[in-house]
């Protein structure tokens, strides 16, 4: 995940290396991460934001980003963009995977991989070592932060939400209150919730969604609900290069405004919103909201796909693998060499998924409804259940052949049932 670039507009001048201790901290302009900024400088640092944009915001939420990164009185800040980076180093490999974690969740806080790279290139700039994170001593991102830092180089890492839950357990009261008390504001939905957004989706968590609850009517992010979903059914098309999604109703376009195009598409429809409660890397029980409209229509068409031109034994052994790949990357091994071995196999695999997939909704599930493909694995003189060009002398010895061990079981232990 190495094409992310930082874009030239930063409004705030980049210091001398040297004038006191300077931090990289990863920056979302979020309650946690504004709370990190005024918690650093009280003790001694000086903070330079770098805000990752992987795709979830638009311009008037870059912008407050940014002015909020200003009003807080950092260093300096910088905004990269990460969408092709997050699109070749994650979510293709990861449609090649086809696999949720547990069956469900679509790894959306995956860009965290990405923020660390960006934070880390910002850090070589600056002649620092020094990384900061706003991370709870309660959840999974710590892992995937401080592990992929870890793997990059020899940093030292602070991470201040950990410190202030030493001491106090409301943390996200303490937060808005450490803030308003010097003048801050803190924006309402962050008061109620944890919201996290970007290319892959939005997950939710927070209020009533951690205490086992229906979610409230606040717990609101892209997905329309049912009363508002569209009368008229949505159709669109899909083409595959071993693998990778490279058009979008016969328009070349680059991934990851694919994955956008898609994620404004089937939002509206309601496609894509998940109740989820998964076994975390620390070991206690998640439960969030999650919403990724583009992600599940594209692992949809995929898989689609994939069933039709792989092998039987493909087919069976592939999932697998999928499921590790998706376990490394959810627990925090992302550059760990098993995810590379992993890689290999989920590369070969796609080398005859080419073709373009059909998908439909109506609201709430989206379907593949049809596939074209020179690859689809279809006998000319045979359709199941329809009609075959083999005899039924040859069906019969094939079930007698391929039965024999548990028909022949049964008769050597008949008599005992007697």
């Amino acid at each position: 995940m190495s094409n992310a670039s930082t874009i030239p507009h930063s409004p705030f001048p980049i210091p001398a290396t040297g004038e006191g201790k300077h931090i990289v901290l990863a920056f979302s302009g979020g309650l946690d991460t504004s709370f990190c900024v005024p918690y650093l400088k009280e003790r001694g640092w000086a903070v330079h934001t770098v805000f990752a944009d992987t795709g979830g915001v638009d311009a008037e939420e870059r912008a407050f980003i940014e002015n909020r990164a200003k009003e807080l009185g950092v260093a300096s800040h910088v905004t990269v963009d990460g969408g092709p980076a997050i699109w070749s180093g994650f979510v293709k490999p990861f449609v090649w995977a086809g696999e949720g974690y547990q069956g469900q969740y679509p790894l959306l806080v995956s860009d965290r991989y990405l923020i660390v790279e960006a934070a880390l290139k910002r850090a070589a700039e600056l002649g620092t070592r020094a990384i900061a994170h706003g991370c709870t001593g309660m959840g999974n991102d710590q892992v995937r932060f401080d592990l992929a830092v870890k793997s990059l180089g020899d940093y030292e890492i602070v991470a201040p939400i950990r410190e202030i839950q030493k001491e106090h357990t409301q943390t996200r009261a303490y937060e808005q209150a450490f803030l308003e008390e010097r003048g801050f504001g803190v924006r309402a939905k962050q008061q109620a919730y944890t919201i996290n957004e970007n290319l892959l989706g939005l997950t939710m968590s927070g209020g009533e969604i951690d205490k086992w609850q229906a979610p409230g009517e606040g717990a609101v992010g892209w997905c329309k609900p049912r009363a508002e979903w569209p009368s008229k059914p949505l159709q669109v098309k899909i083409g595959f290069e071993r693998g990778e999604a490279v058009s979008l109703n016969g328009e070349k376009i680059a991934g990851h405004k694919l994955l956008a195009k898609l994620n404004a598409l089937f939002a509206p429809y309601g496609v894509g919103r998940g109740l989820y409660t998964g076994d975390t890397t620390i070991g206690l029980k998640g439960r969030i909201i999650y919403e990724a409209p583009g992600l599940i229509s594209l692992l949809t068409a995929h898989r689609a796909l994939e069933e039709a031109v792989l092998s039987k034994q493909q087919n069976r052994f592939k999932p697998d693998v999928a499921r590790k790949w998706v376990e490394v990357v959810y627990e925090g091994f992302f550059h760990d060499p098993i995810k590379t071995d992993l890689e290999a196999f989920l590369a070969s695999s796609q080398s005859t998924v080419n073709g373009e997939v059909t998908l439909e909704t109506h609201g709430g599930v989206v379907s593949a409804v049809a596939i074209e493909s020179k690859h689809i694995l279809n006998a000319k003189g045979a359709t199941y259940a329809q009609s075959a060009d083999w005899g039924v002398a040859e069906a019969e010895g094939f079930i007698k052949l391929f039965g024999m061990s548990s028909t022949l079981w049964a008769e050597v232990n008949r008599s005992d049932k007697a």
